[in-house]
């Protein structure tokens, strides 16, 4: 299966807390739900389609929670989003949880690197990533994920936990798609493409 990860960012990179202001208030953050004012109808529908590729899910412990919280509320099987969240296998990448009850989950132990290495090497489309900024981190120093879906928010905040944030591994994409929404949301797709080449301008 292709690793990929889907990420809701605001124009400085900020990822925490896109869905409410209770969802990540840590570190004191006070700016959740920033999405909210801009996801219309054509994002809805791209996040359907988004849905349509999975074979199986891998989410950070946080998102974890936040999802087995609301989506088993919502069993439409007719659903494009809930549908697949409340039936696929899910792998929950933690340390502290013993048990996940939600249907179909199973706690990753031990080293979560390896671990989706080899849920990666089993037959499928795609294994995605929602949310999940640490465990995304991890996964990208590693290598691992293959495509990122970036979405884009017209706000900045100046505060909050950010995907790429210092430290992270230098690493070069290929834009394969982008598109933008009425509500002015970008989605940008990027495929994994290697280091990063370097050069100096000439004036």
């Amino acid at each position: 299966m292709r690793l990929t990860l889907t990420e809701f960012v605001t124009l400085d990179g900020v990822c925490q807390g896109p869905g409410g202001p209770t969802e990540d208030p840590r570190d004191g953050f006070t700016q959740g739900g920033w999405l909210v004012p801009f996801f219309d109808e054509e994002l809805g529908q791209f996040m359907s389609g988004v849905f349509d590729e999975v074979d199986a899910f891998v989410l950070g412990r946080r998102t974890y929670e936040i999802f087995a919280g609301s989506w088993p509320n919502f069993p439409d099987p007719d659903d494009p989003i809930a549908s697949r969240l409340n039936t696929l296998p899910k792998y929950v990448a933690s340390r502290t949880l013993t048990r996940a009850d939600w249907n179909n989950s199973t706690v990753l132990g031990g080293d979560v690197v390896a671990e989706v290495a080899k849920l990666k090497e089993q037959p499928g489309r795609e294994l995605q990533i929602h949310g999940s900024g640490a465990l995304a981190q991890t996964l990208f120093d590693a290598g691992l994920i293959d495509t990122i879906r970036l979405i884009v928010f017209p706000v900045v905040l100046g505060t909050g936990l950010r995907l790429f944030a210092e430290g992270r591994t230098p690493a070069k994409f290929r834009l394969s798609a982008v598109r933008s929404t009425p509500a002015g949301v970008t989605v940008q797709t990027l495929d994994l493409a290697g280091a990063p080449e370097y050069g100096t301008v000439d004036f």
